[in-house]
């Protein structure tokens, strides 16, 4: 499972939680800890049964899973070991390049996520997730530490060369070919006859936009019926196969909608046209260092967890049933 830090955010705050983003991990050494208490160890590190049972329980309750058999309950067993794992190994790695975050980033971090939600909202929402604040500040404190860690020791070292962009450009010339576009604008009404008495004052030297402006009915009257440029396919077939016959400053003949009559003068017109690698250099290059970010990252994971050592206590893991255990069954 690829864990993306930077993205973990930016989905809805629940299914975040339910992931179960930048949760700390027990520390103990394994000799300390009872092997009943204990789900698995990476690199020596704990993963505790009772922190595992938690959050699952927060998952399962957050994905209506909470009353499903163990039959159902086991995936999501899995898939959370997993990303458990994984964010340990990455965490692991970032305090072996004394990577660190400050209060003041972790503050920005979270308001930047409140700031997705309704006054009130956040609140809301983390108590359905059954999270404290303080427990948002260390998951937020943990995202932005592998965010680091991937920025200084992963995308850092990955640039691009103008062969390569030019090369990616030309594999994606079909791209960056733009359709014939016009810029039009119109009028529309309720009535036929209100259609023509308009057709008539615009061929007396009326203006279009003045017009629109006093009896059009559509949303763009008050900027005198200006549609913008716009492509083939993006209005309503009626517009397309009248304004694209027409030339630049010519009006329409009443055209018939199920949005009423309308008048159509076009104002531009740009026709089809390959953007230049020149234009479009900056993207391309965006594009090809997102997608050599992407592999370096993977690659990077892949070889934490190819030299970690990794020990699931598959007993345990085995009897957790998803609702957390009493307390005393657990110490048993």
């Amino acid at each position: 499972m690829r864990f993306s830090p930077t993205r973990a955010f930016l989905v809805p705050l629940a299914i975040a939680l339910a992931a179960g983003v930048g949760m700390p991990a027990c520390t103990k050494p394994v000799m300390e800890t009872p092997e009943a208490l204990v789900v698995a160890s990476v690199n020596g590190e704990v993963l505790s049964r009772a922190d595992f049972e938690q959050e699952l329980w927060r998952e399962l309750a957050l994905t209506d899973m909470s009353q499903r058999t163990l039959e159902d309950v086991e995936p999501f067993k899995r898939a959370l070991l997993d990303t458990y794992i994984h964010r340990m190994l990455l965490l692991q790695e970032a305090r072996k390049h004394n990577i660190t975050v400050t209060p003041e980033e972790v503050d920005r971090g979270v308001l930047r996520l409140s700031g997705d939600y309704p006054a009130g909202n956040f609140n809301e929402v983390l108590a359905q997730g059954q999270l404290s604040m303080a427990e948002l500040r260390s998951r937020e404190a943990s995202r932005l530490t592998i965010e680091k860690l991937f920025a200084s020791h992963v995308y850092s070292r990955v640039a691009v060369t103008e062969e390569e962009l030019r090369a990616w450009y030309g594999a994606h010339e079909k791209d960056f070919h733009e359709p014939e576009q016009v810029h039009a604008a119109q009028i529309v009404v309720k009535g036929l006859d209100e259609a023509r008495r308009l057709q008539t004052q615009l061929k007396s030297g009326k203006k279009f936009a003045d017009l629109a402006r006093r009896y059009s009915l559509s949303a763009d009257a008050k900027v005198g019926g200006d549609l913008g440029f716009f492509p083939r396919g993006q209005m309503p077939p009626a517009f397309d196969e009248v304004v694209f016959k027409l030339g630049v400053g010519q009006v329409s003949d009443v055209v018939s909608t199920e949005y009423g009559f309308h008048l159509f003068r076009v104002l531009e017109r740009k026709p089809a046209r390959k953007r230049e690698f020149v234009e479009v250099r900056s993207l391309v290059e965006g594009k090809l260092l997102e997608q050599k970010r992407s592999q370096a990252q993977e690659t990077f994971e892949q070889e934490l967890r190819q030299k970690a050592q990794v020990q699931v206590n598959e007993a345990t893991l085995q009897a957790i049933r998803g609702r957390p255990a009493p307390q005393q069954a657990t110490a048993e």
